[in-house]
Order: C-alpha cells, then structure tokens, then sequence
C-alpha cells in the first residue's frame, strides 16, 4: 500500500489516477447503468406482455366455450401476430385445433397441428401437437402416416411422452390388422411406464383376438 505524507501528494496520486482510469472507469459505470436499465425494461416488457397474452387467452377460452367462431379465430390470431414469442400462442393453435375437430373440419385441424409441430416455443408442445396429430391421424385411417410421424420422433428429446407413442404405435398397427406388432407396442408402452387401464384392456383385448384366430385358421 503507498503511503503519502503530505495531502499535495495524495492529491497528485489521485490526479495521476484519474488519468489513467478515469475514461475507462466513466465507460464501466456507464455501461453498467445501461445494462442493468436494459434489463430492468426487458424484465418489465417481457411480464406486461406475458399479462396481456395471458389476458388475451383468456378471452379465447370464454368464446371457445360461447362457441363464437369468429371471435375464435381473430383472437388465435391476436395472440400469433402479437404474442408470438409467448407459449400462449401456441396454446392458442392448440385450443383452434380442437374447435376445428368439434366442428368437424378435420383436415384444417391437422394443417394446424402440422405448422404447431414445427414452429412451437418448446419441445414439449411439438410432442403435444404432434400426438394430437397422429391421433387424428388414426381417425381418418391415414395410418401409414401416423406410423411416419412416430418414427421421425428423435428419441433423445421425448422423454414422457414414449409410453404415448408406443400406445399409438400399437393402436395404428391395430388399425393396419398387424396384430403381433401391435401387441409388441402395447407391451413397450406398459414397459415404458404407462399405467392406463386402456392400455391393459387394449392388451387383453388383442390377445384374445389373436388367440381366436389361432383356433380359426
């Protein structure tokens, strides 16, 4: 530590202090200021935004459950424009996608899912609307498809959600008369860890099947 004797020398070192840092100091402090102004007005940005989307989406389940239609479709697309960014435009796609099913328009539904498939804030959301795709997938007969979708799934990223796709796996090979592996998927999504009662029906249901065509042939 320097120890100065007189208060002209302290006041020189501090001079010949400032001099050397003071610029760089000034540009510390004020880059500091402007990081942590930033961020306090990303912070509050991000929360007003996040309220109004939340706000918004609550006005689409009030007309979903209204049945008004075309209220249902201007604010789906309030919060696509406006929200984007926010998981409650992909609820959104997803609440549309269900409607869409109820008024029987199964083909919108499925282009809905599709694009939600692909453009989903997070992972979890692309496996949600990705099931519910296969799912009507299975309902229109497209199974081959459905089958497709499930072995484009990247296993690395679907953890909780493997036990459903075994049990769709099995319920569109169903659909296809491939009983054995049928069966082969069920008893993988119980191994997987589904504990549906469905699923064991299903199971059971598929092996007496298979026994009466044993006793058939």
């Amino acid at each position: 530590m320097e120890i100065y004797d007189t208060e002209e020398e302290q006041v020189a070192a501090i001079k010949r202090w400032w001099k050397e840092n003071g610029v760089s100091t000034i540009i510390g402090v004020a880059a500091g200021i402007v990081i942590i102004v930033g961020w306090n007005y990303w912070m509050n940005y991000t929360r007003d935004n996040n309220n109004q989307a939340s706000a918004l989406y609550v006005q689409l389940q009030e007309s979903v459950a209204s049945e008004k239609n075309e209220a249902v479709e201007k604010i789906v697309e309030q919060l696509k424009s406006k929200y984007a960014a926010t998981a409650y435009a992909s609820y959104a796609s997803l609440l549309l996608a269900k409607t869409k099913v109820q008024q029987g328009d199964l083909e919108a539904a499925k282009t809905i899912l599709e694009k939600l498939m692909r453009t989903a804030g997070s992972v979890e959301l692309k496996h949600v609307a990705r099931i519910r795709l296969i799912k009507l997938m299975l309902a229109t007969d497209d199974n081959e498809k459905g089958l497709q979708l499930i072995a484009e799934v990247d296993q690395a990223n679907s953890q909780g959600f493997s036990a459903s796709y075994d049990e769709l796996t099995g319920d569109l090979y169903l659909a296809l008369d491939r009983l054995g592996e049928a069966r082969t998927a069920y008893q993988t999504a119980l191994r997987a860890g589904a504990r549906l009662p469905l699923l064991q029906f299903k199971l059971d249901d598929l092996t007496a099947a298979e026994v009466v065509n044993n006793l058939a042939e």
